[in-house]
Formats: structure tokens, sequence, C-alpha cells
């Protein structure tokens, strides 16, 4: 052992010194592809017999010591062991190989700063004497040293020196000067300032992109001259490339577990998937389908990099499928995929199931269709008044019928109590003969108010369903027991205001939920418009509900947002929801559920009209802007730095993990232990993101053009009148609601004059005179109004001819101010 040390620490000086010049041929860069051979077949040539194994070796850094074992060949085995071999074809003889490491992912074929170790390694590079009887070498005891990143440059510098010197820089690319000197003739060469400095500047150039996670050998052989000297070099082969198994992207991607392996058509369903180690800026959830002539769709699961947690699971959203009118389910796959190398996982199963619609089942029940009314007359089959396909909730089932014309029932009942229920239903429709009020033959029912049809639905439940309001109010009248029904649940659904109204007068209980842990304003928050929300929140007990959560863990205000609905958030807002509720499953509020969705108009009324926080975090300290930034969203990032956002803000997910980070033993850190968190600096995704994030100025794609509008052809003295008038009597926000500016009110609270703040903004977005005097009349008699009026008649025919917003046409303005004398 220590005559090979000796001899491997003199390798660089002794090697090939029978002569002291040599000439070498130029060679091109190698090409690409490692182990094919672009020159003549005739000659002697080098060929990749066994290339590295891919992954699963691990790269070492120098306070670990040596490695255990050298770097396997891709097809060795537990028991069958192989190594890294290369063959000198058309060739017997004695040869020398020197192996060095080299880049895998940059265009041009550069030495890299990790270095070779083993029996044959010195300086980096290992070299090898082939003896005369053999073609064939192997490479058993080489291990990969990690150099650290503090040291790549230097360490580079070195690599790139002495392959210069000694004339190992064909087929590397280093710097065009230096690069052009392969074929010079002296070895060890000298190297002049020149040459120093462009290699000091190559070496700090080429370590900024150098990826320490992947290497490539490169062999090159040389065989021995006329003189015994080893001169006649051949042309370098590159292997395949070499994964550090502790790195993200050298790992086998697998799925591990799913917590659902099937979905709806529409998608948008979430779902948590368990996986082996995985880079959360690098990976993505392939969804797609086959068929026999190859793929027919794919799609991506929809998530961040704030839903990779700890590079072990991703939680995400299931895409739509192609054909939202599946009729039966279907079956496609699930994989993960990485992004830099586009390796991908095995396939999993996944199935798509068609869209219900009709979820509540609203749809079918009432194209039910209903018995004859001869079947309660007591005159047809089955007899009686006991009436079939009714369970009566508690009691014995419907009673057993009897033979043609009986009583129907298998008990025998007295004639006494015959007479009193006939008297019962005598007098019911007496009452109702007199007054025609349906509930007094309601009334000798009330027992049967509770009986459920095949489908659970009481009576209440049909009424609504059939959208019968004076069935509905004729049954809560004879109906004492209503906290088990969700009768109120089918009105809100089905839209009805008049029963909803009904049935809560009558004493429904607003706080019952769905199978779903839905309350009616749950329900509601979701439909279209708002105008359900807003006619739910005039009563007062509906106030309690706000900040209710269902079975997912999600208040009104996180479904409104969810289903894109603006009119049931601004309804919610201005009732007092908690716009800073948090989601039970991972702590986001409404805020951080528009910005996945990217909906700009829903973050906005949240931060203008909620005065949402910015800054507000879920449960692993992730803010609206770090999704933001992570999705590469620019117009979400640009309205959230707009309102203030902090770009430095660290969430709870290290920015590296102690464990792949050994390089950091050899560095001294004044924090020592402290982990930093990941801000959305470090996750933005583009470079338009990065620079909103730095604070520049956000440029639409496309200029808008400036909407037209006469606004500026008042006067300042005028428009100064109206701002006084405006404040002096307060009613400039209603004046914004009427110019359609009312949004913005949180945002004109905040100047130092509103008012004027109001008419600048709708002067810039093309307002005109005419609709600012509508909307001061829309208000009132206000003095504004007459500052306006009194100034258009002060400027007669000579003010501005207006455009049509139709045609264009200039037209004047007395056409639209007769009142005014212009």
């Amino acid at each position: 052992m220590a005559g090979d040390d000796h001899y491997s620490n003199q390798m660089f000086e002794n090697i090939m010194m029978d002569h002291g010049t040599w000439e070498f041929p130029h060679f091109p860069v190698m090409p690409q592809t490692p182990s094919v051979r672009a020159v003549s077949m005739d000659g002697p040539y080098l060929q990749i017999q066994e290339q590295p194994k891919q992954r699963g070796f691990r790269f070492r850094y120098g306070c670990e010591g040596p490695s255990h074992g050298g770097l396997p060949g891709a097809s060795s085995e537990k028991n069958r062991k192989s190594y890294p071999t290369v063959k000198i074809c058309n060739y017997q003889g004695a040869a020398r190989v020197v192996v060095q490491l080299v880049t895998a992912l940059t265009n041009n074929t550069q030495l890299h700063a990790h270095s070779l170790v083993g029996k044959q390694c010195d300086k980096g590079i290992c070299i090898a004497d082939l003896q005369p009887k053999d073609s064939i070498i192997s490479f058993p005891n080489l291990g990969i040293l990690h150099v650290t990143k503090k040291n790549v440059t230097k360490t580079l510098e070195e690599r790139m020196i002495e392959a210069f010197r000694m004339g190992y820089n064909c087929g590397v690319s280093i710097h065009p000067e230096i690069d052009a000197l392969v074929g010079e003739v002296r070895v060890p060469r000298e190297l002049n300032d020149h040459q120093r400095s462009l290699i000091n500047n190559a070496a700090s150039g080429q370590a900024k992109e150098m990826d320490l996670s992947v290497v490539r050998l490169m062999f090159t052989a040389f065989l021995p001259d006329s003189d015994g000297g080893f001169s006649r070099r051949l042309e370098p082969v590159v292997s395949d490339p070499i994964y550090d198994s502790k790195a993200p992207n050298a790992s086998n991607l697998k799925i591990v577990r799913m917590d659902r392996t099937a979905g709806c058509v529409t998608g948008g369903e979430e779902v948590y998937l368990l996986c082996d180690k995985v880079q959360k800026d690098d990976i993505q959830v392939r969804f797609y389908e086959e068929d026999e002539s190859g793929l027919t769709w794919e799609a991506l699961g929809d998530f961040s990099p704030t839903d990779v947690h700890r590079q072990f699971a991703i939680v995400f959203k299931t895409p739509k499928y192609r054909d939202p009118n599946l009729q039966k389910p279907t079956s496609v796959f699930v994989q993960l995929k990485r992004k830099s190398d586009n390796e991908t996982s095995e396939p999993k199963p996944f199935t798509y199931h068609p869209q219900i619609i009709d979820k509540e089942e609203v749809q079918r029940k009432r194209q039910k269709t209903l018995p004859n009314f001869q079947d309660f007359s007591g005159h047809g089959r089955g007899g009686g008044g006991g009436g079939g396909g009714l369970y009566r909730g508690g009691g014995a089932g419907p009673a057993a019928g009897g033979g043609p014309g009986s009583a129907g029932g298998g008990k025998v009942t007295t004639t006494c109590e015959q007479q009193v229920v006939t008297g019962w239903q005598l007098e019911a429709m007496f009452h109702y003969s007199v007054t025609g009020d349906s509930a007094y033959l309601l009334a000798p029912q009330s027992s049967l108010m509770t009986a459920q049809d095949e489908d659970g639905d009481t009576g209440l439940h049909l009424a609504v369903l059939h959208k019968f309001c004076s069935v509905l109010l004729s049954q809560l009248r004879t109906s004492v027991v209503l906290s088990a029904l969700t009768p109120l649940h089918l009105a809100v659904i089905t839209q009805q205001e008049e029963m909803v109204e009904a049935l809560l007068l009558a004493g429904a209980d607003p706080t019952l939920t769905d199978r779903h842990g839905n309350t009616v304003l749950h329900l509601a928050s979701q439909q279209d418009g708002g105008g359900m929300v807003q006619f739910l929140l005039q009563h007062r007990e509906m106030r309690a509900l706000l900040d209710h959560t269902n079975s997912a863990g999600l208040c009104a205000i996180h479904l409104a947002v969810l289903a894109n609905q603006l009119s049931s958030l601004r309804e919610l807002l201005g009732a007092g929801a908690n716009v800073e509720a948090q989601e039970c499953g991972c702590g986001r509020t409404a805020l951080h559920l528009a910005t996945e969705a990217e909906n700009v108009s829903l973050a906005g009324c949240l931060l203008l009209e909620g005065n949402a926080k910015v800054d507000c975090c879920t449960f692993n300290g992730s803010t609206p802007l770090h999704i933001a930034s992570g999705r590469g969203s620019v117009k979400l990032t640009a309205l959230l730095m707009a309102a203030g956002a902090d770009a430095h803000k660290e969430n709870f997910e290290p920015l590296f993990f102690t464990e792949e980070d050994e390089e950091r033993r050899d560095e001294d850190y004044e924090d020592e232990g402290y982990i930093p968190g990941t801000t959305p600096l470090n996750m933005a995704t583009n470079n338009q993101v990065l620079e909103l994030l730095n604070g520049k100025e956000y440029e639409p794609k496309s200029p808008l053009r400036p909407l037209t509008g006469d606004l500026a052809s008042l006067e300042v003295e005028v428009k100064q009148e109206l701002c006084r008038a405006l404040e002096s009597e307060g009613c400039w926000e209603n004046l914004a609601h009427g110019l359609g500016l009312g949004i913005l009110n949180t945002a004109f609270r905040l100047s130092p004059s509103p008012s004027k703040t109001l008419l600048d903004s709708y002067e810039v977005s093309g307002g005109t005179i005419r609709d600012l005097l509508e909307g001061l009349r829309s208000v009132g008699d206000c003095r504004a109004l007459r500052v306006l009026e009194e100034a258009l008649r002060r400027c007669g025919a000579e003010e501005p001819p207006m455009a049509n917003e139709t045609t264009g046409e200039l037209i004047n303005r007395q056409d639209f101010y007769p009142q005014c004398d212009l």
C-alpha cells in the first residue's frame, strides 16, 4: 500500500517522461453520445464495455473518510459484481488510460470540480496502465469525493491548470484560447500570466452553473510511440451520467401511497400522495391515458412548491378529464415526473367517475310518479286508509292488508275507538268546509308528519321539492317536530326564498347540517349571484353561522372563494365574516385560496374590502406571496406586492436540509444550528416574478389603450369645489358606489383626500361628465350636484363635444343635458 501511494503521488511528474517533447494531434470536441465513435473503425479506438451505475452511489465528503466500496457497473448485482470497464478495439499491446470527471448537463463537456479517489488516483484523476496481453481494463476502486461549495472555484481552477499542463484537456471546454492549444508539444507545459487569467475566469464562470449532484467519467487512452513514450492519444469517450444518491433529483421516483384513487371528471379534488424523496420545484404529478395507438390524453395535477411537504408528500388537485360528459367510469394512470430529466415513476391506476350534477337528487325526486288518488280513498286494493310505501319512523311499518274490503291491519279496533277517530275526521272536514283551510284536514294526520318515503323524504321535503308553498305552509301549521328534518336545505338549494322564509318563521333550525356538515349558509355561499346569502343574512340567527366549519373544515367565506362567487363573498364580508379564518386542513385563509386559484378579483376584494392581512400564514408559515411566487403567477405577485407583502418572509420549510448539506461541517457559521426558512424570493419560478419581488413595478404584457372620457375638460377650480362639497357632506362613498368604484372605498379612505382620489380614479378609467352627473343625482340632493350643474351652465356652448360611446361620432352636450340649457 505504501508503495502504491508513493507511486500515485509521483504519477503526474513521472508519467510519459521518457522523452521531453511530444507531438499531439488536434482532436475535435467529443460528441455527446458517449460510446459512439465518429472516426474510422480501421484504427484503434476506445469503447466503453460496462457503463457505471447511474443511481444509488453516494458522493462522499472528505471529512467522512474513504468510501466503503468502489463505483459499481451498470449490470452489477449482489453476487456478481461488475465495474466501469473500457476496451481498446483494434489494438493489442501496452496502453495508458486516464479517467477524469466531467459535467453531465452542460452543452459542452467541461471538467468537474469533484475528484476521483482510489488506489490509482491522484489530484482528482485516475491513471491506469493496460498490460500488453489485455485489451480490456476495469476500474474496481473508484470513489467520488464531493467538493464543498465554497471550494468549487478553487478546485476547478486547479483541475483546469493541471489538465492543461499534462495535456488532458482534449475533449473538454475550458476557454477557446486554451482549447486551441491542445496540440502544443511540450508536456508538462508552463502557463503564462495571460493563460492563468483565462483559466481563472473560466473556472469562476463554470463554477456558477455546475451541478454538484451529477458527473460523468471521461476515459482517454494513450498508446506508446516509437520511442516508448505514451504519446498517441485516442479520442476520449464519456460515460452515462452518475447521480449522487443524496441529491433529491437522483433518487428513483416512487409513489408510495395515495389517499384516493378515484375522482370526478370535473377535477379539483384534493389528493394526498406519499412518495420517496423529491425536489419540490422539480416535480410534477402527471395524469395520462393510452390506447392501442398511444397517448390519448395527459394533464398535470395542480399544486405549488408549498404543497410539497419535506420532500416526501405532495398535496395536489386532480386535473379535469378530457371528456366532461363521461357516462361511465374510465381508468387512467397517474405518475410522478421529474422536470429536469423527464424521469417518471411507475404509473398507478386512477379512475374518473361521471359528474353527479344533481347531488341531492332534487330533479329525480321532482320527476317521481305519484300514485292515483283512488289509492288513498279506501276503495282500492289493500284497503283502508293505510296507504303504501310509507315508513312511519318508529312504528312497525305499514299495516298488512287484509282481504278485499277489509279495514287493513291485523289488529281489530274496537267500535269506540273507530267512532272517536271518525269524529275527529268529521270535525276537521266541517272546519275545512267553512274556512277552506286545508290545515284542518291535515290536523288528524299529525302523527304521519314524520313518515318518510323510500328516499327518506317527509311531506315537508316533497312540498319544497315540488315548489308547493301553500302545501308547505299547511303542513308547517300541523307539524310539531322540525329539529330532525332538513327541508330548509332543500329550499336553499332550489333557491326558493319564500319557502326559506316560511320554514324559518316556523322554527326551522338553521344550524342543522347535511351529511357533509354544511349549513344553509355554506350551501348558499356557493350559488351564483349571492342573492340567497343576502336573504339569509337578514335573519339575525344566521350571523352565528359565518364562522361555522363544515366537515371539510371550510367556512362559508372559503366556499365562496372556491366557487368563484364574488357577490357572495362581498355579502359575507359585509356581514362580518372573519376574513382571517383558517380552513382546518392546512390553515389557508380565503386570501390563500384566491391566490391558489389565481383569481385577481377575489384577492383584490379580500384585500380592499375585507382588509385581509397580506402576510397571513398557513400552518407551515406560508403567505399568499409564497403561493403566488411558487406558481409563477405574475398578476397575483404584483397585486400582493402592491398591497405590501413581504418578499423576505420565511416559512417553516427549511431552505436546506442539514442531513443533505454535510459540506457545512467544514464551514463555520455564526448562527450554528439555525436553519433558514424559504422565502418567496427562493421560490420564484420565473424572472418576471423575481423582478416583481425585488421591487420592479408591474407592466402589463400589452399596454392598455387609454379609455376616452371628457372629465378632464372640467376646470381645476370646479373639481376642487366638487371635492370640498363631497367631503363636507360625506357623500363621496355613495358616489363611488354609483360610479361602480365602491370596491375601492377602503383604498380611498387611506388617501388624504378620498374625494379627490375618487375623481382622479374615475377620470383615469374613462369617466364622463354625463355619468358623474347621473351618479350625483343617484346620491340625492347634495351640494356637489349643484356645483356641477352650475359649472355646466357656465360652460355653455364653449364646452368640448362628447363622443358617442357606440359610434364614435361627436355629439352636442345639449342632447344629454337639456336641463342645463347648454
